[in-house]
């Protein structure tokens, strides 16, 4: 590979952000100290109560987009950022980021020879750092047998790549108003593995990824109701994806519980 056939490939890197002001000194840092310097940085802001607006703006060279919609749920607020952040892209390669997560210094050009490595891969998945407080946390996503589950396990959201060329298919397929509980990782990481039957990563950790106790994700602790309720809600995301992808759904043991135990407590 030559050297300036790197260089030169724009990377789009869309940033999402609502009310996390106290993060994004360190996001957006970390973005323009990259290792790799042929990227524009898109922010979307998504109607914050809070200042973060006044400290994107000391930031020079980033493209703020104020999204002037609003949904009930978290989660639609989430795809339209990204949508609308997507629409103003000019890259060959998109990278996904939360406003309170950050970027290793090297991993834009670690994503970029990935993808120039692997001339049919479309979207990549590396592996997140987890803090917990001041706790770093490593772990491997080890994929499940498929005839227990559905889907396949993935890195969070700001852990996701793509190709603009796939991610305009992804958005038409996954941008729709239903499954309130299922976030933009879960369609991405479920589409990609129903079309490609496989999930590609790079094998290294280039992204921290904050787990908060006031996170939407805080309510679904495991096997609680809200759990319960959510994997349900997953199942039929899964179902409407693969009649997106002329495929079959899958009967599965995990399937079977999850059903089982949504009709007894709709019953109680």
């Amino acid at each position: 590979m030559k050297k300036n056939e790197l260089k030169n490939k724009l990377v789009s890197i869309i940033v999402v952000n609502f009310n996390n002001s106290k993060f994004i000194n360190q996001c957006i840092k970390s973005l323009q100290n990259q290792s790799y310097k042929n990227k524009e940085i898109i922010f979307v802001d998504n109607q914050s109560t809070d200042d973060s607006l006044d400290k994107i703006k000391l930031f020079k060279n980033i493209n703020l987009i104020k999204n002037k919609r609003k949904y009930e749920y978290g989660s639609y607020n989430q795809l339209d950022c990204y949508y609308q952040g997507f629409l103003k892209s000019k890259g060959k390669i998109i990278l996904f980021l939360d406003s309170d997560d950050f970027f290793k210094k090297n991993k834009i050009k670690k994503i970029v020879m990935k993808f120039k490595n692997n001339k049919n891969c479309k979207v990549l998945f590396d592996m997140p750092i987890n803090l917990i407080g001041k706790k770093k946390e490593y772990k491997k996503i080890k994929q499940k047998k498929f005839i227990i589950s559905n889907w396949p396990r993935f890195s969070p959201q700001s852990c996701i790549s793509i190709k603009k060329s796939f991610a305009k298919e992804v958005f038409e397929k996954v941008c729709i108003k239903k499954f309130p509980d299922i976030w933009f990782d879960f369609r991405i990481a479920t589409y990609s593995f129903l079309k490609f039957n496989e999930l590609i990563f790079v094998n290294d950790y280039l992204t921290f990824y904050r787990i908060r106790k006031n996170s939407a994700s805080s309510k679904f602790s495991k096997y609680n109701l809200n759990w319960w309720k959510r994997r349900n809600q997953a199942f039929d995301c899964y179902d409407y994806l693969c009649k997106k992808n002329n495929i079959v759904s899958i009967l599965t043991l995990d399937r079977i519980l999850t059903k089982l135990i949504n009709f007894v407590f709709n019953k109680l």
